[in-house]
């Protein structure tokens, strides 16, 4: 640890969270988030634990680090945690065929496996899409038969994709596997000998302790989450309550690899390899992207009124965890943003102010307009422009369309991490800012090779 670094946890460690309390209050106030909830450790020790603003606007309920958030899509490396300790136990293998436990989809899934839909790379169409019926209160069998009913996107180990159906799955393999709902199996497995006694599977029925509600914006009027099906907020894919305060106690676990096994986080925060031999970095229920020079094993979520970030940084062994009630909150540029307080090696690109040193031979938002019109002749790797799909080009143009001002923040030099992106080993990685003129705006990185053609794109919003 550096003696800045160094400097800068003591300060925190003495009780000198001014800084980020004004930091945290700014973004509730600027992005109209009605009550938040963070935490921030170094290695094992919880050097902020603290709730600000609503956990209830109607009844003017004060947020605190016992109230408790619905988890979105972080709740994913949980159910990777229980598909490893199921692993470790022998029930089951990463790359056993998923029809074995799953025979509605004999035929479209036979190629698939347990890693396929732990790494987003198995093409099963997404469930959560305009064809389907949140107000229906599906089993979990007619669950499966709905995703074994659709065609696959792509061949399995072919592309990486976000896939909700692929851990909602998971969650009927678990079952199917154990005999046991796998809300029942986590609670016993992994909340139970960690002392996360505030978390569970989401029930709208029972009386829980602290329950934030869920908020959204319609025109700028706060509003209440919308609602769900009961049986859609208990499917593995993210329907998890948490407590920041808990989930401190899984932060700890994780440094001292004891649920799931070592062997096993080593597995989960390994890049996925596809079928070509790239690889893409994500791992299971985890990011494994760079926040400046330094590595980052991150997860967010969203989810009916609730957004929720976990991020882990090795090297100056800091953890930031923030739950937040409002559709909209952009959680994950808080935690950057607090992470880069402690530490200014991690300042994030949307809050840098004086970027300097090298910059990358065209603008991020010129390349990006060039692979918008012209991808063949892009100065791209041949990997990404293979990768490059409908969805990564509309947003691409929304980001270089009429209303938005660019700001440069900076290269760096990432050799040490030996990164790479889509099978480029990755030397530079370049920052911009897409603004709206109506307020916030989304920080783009580029990763670049060492001859400066893009290898893949990234971004959050703030």
């Amino acid at each position: 640890m550096t003696t800045g670094l160094l400097l800068a946890v003591l300060l925190v460690a003495q009780g000198d969270t001014a800084a980020i309390n004004r930091y945290v209050q700014s973004e509730l106030e600027r992005q109209h988030i009605p009550g938040l909830s963070l935490a921030v450790l170094t290695g094992d020790r919880v050097r902020l634990s603290r709730g600000y603003g609503f956990a209830n606007v109607e009844l003017h309920v004060p947020a605190s680090d016992s109230t408790v958030y619905q988890s979105g899509s972080m709740g994913k490396q949980f159910t990777a945690a229980l598909v490893e300790m199921l692993v470790d136990n022998q029930r089951l293998r990463l790359d056993d065929s998923i029809v074995r436990w799953l025979p509605e989809g004999v035929g479209a899934w036979q190629g698939i496996t347990v890693r396929h839909l732990l790494t987003h790379t198995s093409g099963i169409a997404e469930y959560t899409d305009s064809t389907f019926n949140y107000r229906k209160d599906y089993t979990e069998a007619e669950l499966v038969r709905f995703a074994a009913s659709r065609p696959l996107d792509f061949r399995p180990g072919e592309r990486w994709s976000y896939s909700n159906t692929g851990y909602l799955l998971l969650g009927a393999l678990i079952h199917r596997v154990s005999g046991r709902f796998y809300g029942d199996l986590l609670r016993d497995s992994v909340f139970g000998p960690l002392g996360m006694h505030d978390s569970r599977v989401i029930s709208e029925a029972d009386i829980i302790p602290n329950r934030a509600a869920g908020y959204r914006l319609e025109e700028g009027v706060l509003k209440n989450q919308e609602w769900v099906a009961p049986t859609l907020n208990t499917t593995a894919d993210g329907a998890l309550y948490f407590t920041v305060r808990d989930l401190t106690r899984w932060a700890v676990a994780l440094n001292h690899r004891r649920v799931p096994s070592s062997a096993a986080l080593d597995t989960a925060w390994t890049p996925v390899r596809l079928s070509d031999g790239a690889t893409y970095p994500y791992g299971f229920g985890w990011y494994l992207l760079p926040q400046r020079d330094q590595q980052r094993i991150s997860h967010t979520g969203s989810w009916q009124g609730f957004k929720t970030v976990i991020a882990r940084y090795p090297q100056s062994g800091l953890t930031v965890i923030v739950l937040a009630n409002l559709a909209e909150a952009q959680v994950g540029a808080i935690a950057y943003g607090i992470a880069g307080m402690i530490d200014p090696r991690l300042q994030p690109p949307h809050l840098v102010t004086s970027p300097g040193g090298t910059q990358p031979p065209a603008s991020i938002p010129a390349l990006l307009r060039a692979i918008v019109a012209r991808p063949d002749s892009a100065s791209i790797t041949p990997r990404f422009r293979r990768f490059l799909s409908a969805d990564l080009t509309d947003w691409y143009r929304g980001l270089t369309g009429e209303g938005r001002q660019w700001t440069f923040a900076g290269c760096d030099r990432i050799t040490v991490l030996r990164f790479s992106y889509l099978g480029s080993p990755v030397a530079y990685v370049c920052h911009a800012r897409s603004a709206r003129t109506s307020g916030g705006g989304t920080a783009v990185s580029v990763f670049y090779t060492s001859d400066w053609r893009a290898a893949g794109v990234e971004g959050y919003g703030y």
